[in-house]
């Protein structure tokens, strides 16, 4: 059963639930406008109005439903979806690029539960399950793939997870973003064991990656910081990033177990030494340049996503030398997930709707680009965070809280 973020009767709100916190909400206006307003910035920007592609009255009702509990075929529903129809209808300036080539892509989705919780983050453990955060709704999810059978865990109270991942005993263990904290799910007692890092300027656990030794790295973003857990002792040691406001986002190992650190703030990416957590940065080419995510080859070639030029990136640590290839949809595609998977580099341009899926052939260095479709023709995305399950791409869309599966086959 789909659980209700938020409830709303007729024009009168009577409480909204976010994580633990009840808070009362005033009597909704009768204005559209003002409706909308008081409704869609409850929770976000309204600028997302502005840099939406726009839809039908009808599909503007689809993407509510996935939010908010406005009630089928209330007052409330039909007065904000017939104003959002009217001021934001279906436009082309976000339009993709697409390529083609020898490729088919199947999506399989899952739609989480709990309305307005921004689900994101997936992993796919070796045993089949996939877990994901919802960092809106302080929740961490269970999906098992094979059954569709869905639980979801509220996290302790002010965690607002940004991520999970699993150590080798498939165990979920997520990065407190809001309240500095990292921790995991005792899946024996379904109890938490919550860390708290020892600077309090360690304000925001982003994304982690474990070590073969069971380390457990994360970055830290607007703390500037990369960190490592000893889930062994508890210790925490922290890191500083040697350029101010880099703001440390996605993070992975290469094949010796040494931690890449992508930049989201500055133009760089950082080599973390595994013993010492001695930051080495690598700068990348363009003022302009920013890193949401990186990927790492078999052969240690990092590549990452210049989510400020809209380029993909290949730095060799063997010679220092960096390539660049222009994303299909251009410079302001924002690419913003990437992984390695069968001898290719996979990201989205999430800036784009609908949000491509692009694949770069590494033997033949050409891109391959797809359409991401999503529940009921609805394309608001987007993925934040792309890893390799058991059978293809674990994915996820944001804003319409959906878990997905990505398989592919020769057409």
């Amino acid at each position: 059963m789909r659980k209700n973020r938020f409830l709303f009767n007729k024009h009168v709100v009577a409480m909204a639930t976010l994580g633990a916190l009840a808070v009362p909400l005033p009597v909704l206006s009768n204005e559209p406008g003002v409706l909308v307003e008081q409704v869609c910035a409850s929770c976000h920007s309204l600028n997302n109005l502005e840099r939406s592609a726009g839809y039908s009255k009808e599909d503007w009702q689809t993407l509510i439903s996935y939010m908010v509990d406005t009630g089928e075929g209330t007052a409330l529903s039909k007065d904000i979806s017939t104003y959002l129809a009217k001021h934001y209808p279906v436009n082309t300036k976000r339009e993709s690029t697409v390529v083609k080539g020898d490729l088919k892509l199947t999506f399989k989705y899952w739609q989480v539960p709990t309305l307005g919780q921004r689900a994101r983050d997936p992993v796919q453990g070796k045993n089949g399950i996939i877990w994901w955060v919802g960092q809106w709704g302080n929740i961490l999810g269970k999906l098992n793939p094979k059954t569709g059978e869905m639980k979801e865990y509220t996290l302790p109270s002010g965690t607002y997870a940004h991520s999970v991942s699993l150590d080798k005993n498939q165990t979920p263990w997520f990065l407190g973003n809001k309240n500095g904290t990292v921790g995991y799910l005792d899946l024996t007692t379904e109890k938490f064991k919550v860390y708290k890092m020892p600077d309090k300027n360690a304000r925001d656990p982003h994304t982690g990656v474990f070590d073969s030794a069971g380390i457990f790295w994360f970055t830290l973003q607007h703390s500037n910081m990369v960190g490592k857990l000893d889930p062994k002792s508890g210790d925490i040691k922290l890191a500083t990033l040697p350029t101010k406001g880099s703001r440390p986002y996605g993070i992975k190992l290469d094949s010796k177990g040494t931690p890449w650190v992508s930049c989201n703030g500055s133009n760089c990416l950082i080599k973390v030494d595994k013993n010492t957590m001695t930051l080495s940065e690598i700068k990348l080419p363009g003022a302009k340049t920013h890193t949401r995510r990186l990927a790492i080859t078999p052969d240690d070639m990092v590549f990452y996503v210049n989510s400020g030029m809209g380029k993909l990136g290949r730095y060799n640590p063997k010679n220092g030398k960096i390539t660049q290839w222009d994303n299909p949809s251009g410079k302001n595609s924002h690419p913003y997930a990437i992984e390695y998977a069968d001898n290719a580099i996979w990201f989205n341009e999430s800036a784009k709707r609908p949000e491509t899926l692009v694949r770069f052939d590494l033997k033949a260095q050409t891109m391959q680009s797809w359409q991401v479709p999503s529940k009921d023709g609805v394309y608001s995305g987007l993925i934040r965070h792309m890893r390799m399950g058991n059978n293809g791409l674990i994915i996820h869309q944001t804003a319409t809280n959906q878990i997905a599966e990505v398989t592919w086959a020769s057409k």
